[in-house]
């Protein structure tokens, strides 16, 4: 028996949308046809889309599944739900754990647990260094063949430029991406949001833009002497954006994803000291949100993604100064960037569309992020329509720190399919 996804608006070029009945047999799409066609529905589950936009299933290459570890922030079974009621279907997690995804054990511990307990599917990072101490590379071809699909520190950058060219070059000669938090440690240390106006007036030290785009720039640099795939984590200032266009326009390997935080908020908007709006990099200023929206936009900046940071209420309560850094973003994602810039003219549904499944497919050599015939059955089904309340109360994520609850937004996921299987509903 195979499913028959009925009346579904798909999206072609711009904001057109074309109605499409999809047939799914044995966990790929195995055939589309228009919807002024009659299906032979007789003995197959039928799905009626009617009203919904159908999409290929979104991917988010940066998320936090805070396991092993962290559990009482998140695991893998309820990120991955999180992740599925946010219309993703393939995920990447980043390696700060405890322990941290530096040996074969923690690589096979997660792919193990996303196998048996996981709701969509789940690519593991390994670690740069050991214990992401930035003394010593981990063994990277090991750790290729447990599964990794490529290597970073993320949560703290790698602060020795020779350690770095060491592991880009490694890296290379094995086919796989390094993916880089960009922070220089020595102009950070003590300090909780942007070097700028709210810094200025709540008295706080300040994270200078520089701390960012001054790996951004060394890094490009080793990327072009070694040949590797060099990929930018969440960028956030108008300098790594200026120093990521120079490198494409010289042919250097280099990609870039930004955080829709980055693309709506400015420290200009933070309401008061709040840890709720305590991420890292930091809500910049808006000259910078302005940077990154242009950046995506002429296509400096390749994708989107979450960075998915889940934490208890009680550390976020420590405060501004006190509380760790992150947000949560699976279940807001799509949401928030329809509203504030399909609905509002600035981009094309196809554009955000395709920089949240085609296009990081693309970047990482990934066999997904498609809708045609002899594709993964892996799709998102979308309310355009209705409008909610982001309700933090209502997430299937173990964290509730957003800045984002009360916002009045349309878009919302409806329905999820993994591997031609309903993971998520909203009916549920």
């Amino acid at each position: 028996m195979g499913i028959w996804i009925i009346n579904g608006q798909i999206s072609t070029e711009g904001n057109a949308l074309e109605t499409k009945h999809i047939f799914i047999e044995e966990n790929y799409i195995s055939g589309m046809i228009p919807g002024s066609e009659q299906p032979d529905t007789a003995g197959h589950e039928v799905i009626d889309a009617k009203g919904k936009l159908v999409s290929a299933g979104f991917i988010d290459m940066h998320v936090h599944l805070r396991d092993p570890g962290f559990e009482y922030k998140e695991d893998i079974a309820s990120g991955t739900r999180s992740a599925a009621r946010g219309g993703f279907t393939t995920i990447a997690c980043m390696p700060n754990t405890r322990p941290v995804a530096d040996s074969v054990e923690t690589l096979e511990y997660i792919r193990r647990k996303a196998e048996t307990e996981g709701a969509v599917r789940v690519l593991p990072y390994a670690c740069i260094t050991k214990n992401e101490l930035g003394r010593e590379l981990t063994n990277f071809a090991v750790l290729r063949e447990a599964g990794a699909i490529g290597f970073t520190d993320d949560g703290v950058g790698v602060q020795s430029a020779q350690m770095m060219k060491d592991a880009m070059a490694l890296a290379a000669s094995l086919g796989l991406p390094i993916i880089a938090h960009c922070e220089d440690n020595t102009l950070v240390e003590g300090a909780a949001v942007t070097e700028g106006a709210f810094a200025r007036k709540h008295g706080l030290k300040g994270i200078p833009n520089e701390s960012e785009a001054i790996h951004v720039g060394r890094d490009i640099l080793l990327a072009e002497a070694t040949g590797v795939h060099y990929h930018v984590c969440h960028v956030s200032t108008e300098q790594s954006v200026r120093l990521i266009r120079l490198g494409k326009q010289l042919g250097v390997k280099v990609t870039a994803e930004v955080c829709p935080h980055h693309l709506l908020l400015s420290d200009e908007d933070i309401p008061g000291m709040d840890a709720n709006w305590k991420m890292n990099p930091p809500l910049r200023s808006p000259r910078d949100v302005q940077a990154v929206i242009e950046g995506l936009e002429d296509g400096t900046i390749d994708i989107l993604v979450t960075d998915h940071a889940p934490h208890s209420a009680e550390e976020k309560a420590r405060g501004m100064e006190l509380a760790p850094f992150g947000i949560v973003g699976f279940e807001t994602a799509f949401p928030l960037l329809y509203t504030k810039f399909v609905l509002t003219g600035r981009w094309t549904l196809a554009f955000l569309l395709e920089k949240m499944t085609r296009k990081p497919a693309d970047v990482f050599g990934l066999p997904w992020g498609e809708l045609k015939p002899g594709a993964a059955a892996d799709l998102t089904l979308v309310d355009l329509q209705t409008e909610r309340e982001v309700d933090p109360g209502q997430f299937l994520s173990k964290g509730r720190n957003t800045p984002f609850a009360g916002w009045k937004l349309k878009g919302w996921p409806a329905m999820t399919l993994y591997n031609g299987k309903v993971v998520w509903s909203q009916q549920e």
